[in-house]
Protein backbone atom coordinates (compact mmCIF):
# COMPACT_ATOMS: atom_id res chain seq x y z
CA UNK A 1 0.00 0.00 0.00
CA UNK A 2 1.02 3.72 -0.57
CA UNK A 3 1.39 6.19 2.21
CA UNK A 4 -1.38 8.18 2.36
CA UNK A 5 0.43 11.01 3.63
CA UNK A 6 2.96 10.96 0.72
CA UNK A 7 2.56 14.13 -1.53
CA UNK A 8 1.09 13.43 -4.69
CA UNK A 9 2.99 14.48 -8.30
CA UNK A 10 -0.18 14.21 -10.42
CA UNK A 11 2.01 15.38 -13.62
CA UNK A 12 5.10 13.06 -12.88
CA UNK A 13 7.22 16.06 -12.71
CA UNK A 14 10.12 16.47 -10.33
CA UNK A 15 10.24 18.92 -7.29
CA UNK A 16 11.98 21.50 -9.77
CA UNK A 17 9.50 21.31 -12.44
CA UNK A 18 6.52 21.41 -9.42
CA UNK A 19 8.49 24.63 -7.85
CA UNK A 20 9.05 26.54 -11.67
CA UNK A 21 5.55 26.15 -12.42
CA UNK A 22 4.31 27.38 -8.85
CA UNK A 23 6.40 30.19 -9.57
CA UNK A 24 5.05 30.75 -12.68
CA UNK A 25 1.15 30.75 -11.45
CA UNK A 26 2.25 33.42 -9.01
CA UNK A 27 3.88 35.41 -11.14
CA UNK A 28 0.97 35.59 -13.65
CA UNK A 29 -1.59 36.20 -10.88
CA UNK A 30 0.57 39.14 -9.49
CA UNK A 31 0.55 40.38 -12.96
CA UNK A 32 -2.78 40.04 -13.90
CA UNK A 33 -3.68 42.18 -10.24
CA UNK A 34 -1.08 44.61 -11.27
CA UNK A 35 -2.91 45.11 -14.39
CA UNK A 36 -6.61 44.90 -12.58
CA UNK A 37 -5.40 47.94 -10.30
CA UNK A 38 -3.59 49.77 -13.84
CA UNK A 39 -7.34 49.22 -15.55
CA UNK A 40 -9.16 50.46 -12.36
CA UNK A 41 -6.69 53.70 -11.59
CA UNK A 42 -6.85 54.86 -15.48
CA UNK A 43 -10.62 54.62 -15.34
CA UNK A 44 -10.88 56.37 -11.74
CA UNK A 45 -8.89 59.05 -13.29
CA UNK A 46 -11.19 59.67 -16.26
CA UNK A 47 -14.47 59.69 -14.39
CA UNK A 48 -12.66 62.47 -11.95
CA UNK A 49 -11.39 64.26 -14.91
CA UNK A 50 -14.54 64.27 -16.25
CA UNK A 51 -16.30 65.27 -13.39
CA UNK A 52 -14.59 67.86 -13.01
CA UNK A 53 -15.75 69.57 -16.57
CA UNK A 54 -19.38 69.19 -15.97
CA UNK A 55 -21.41 72.47 -15.20
CA UNK A 56 -23.79 72.64 -12.28
CA UNK A 57 -27.19 73.33 -13.29
CA UNK A 58 -28.83 76.08 -11.52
Amino acid sequence: MSDPSAPVDPFGEGQAAAKARRMRSVMIALALAAFVLIVFAVTMLKLVGNAAHVVPQT
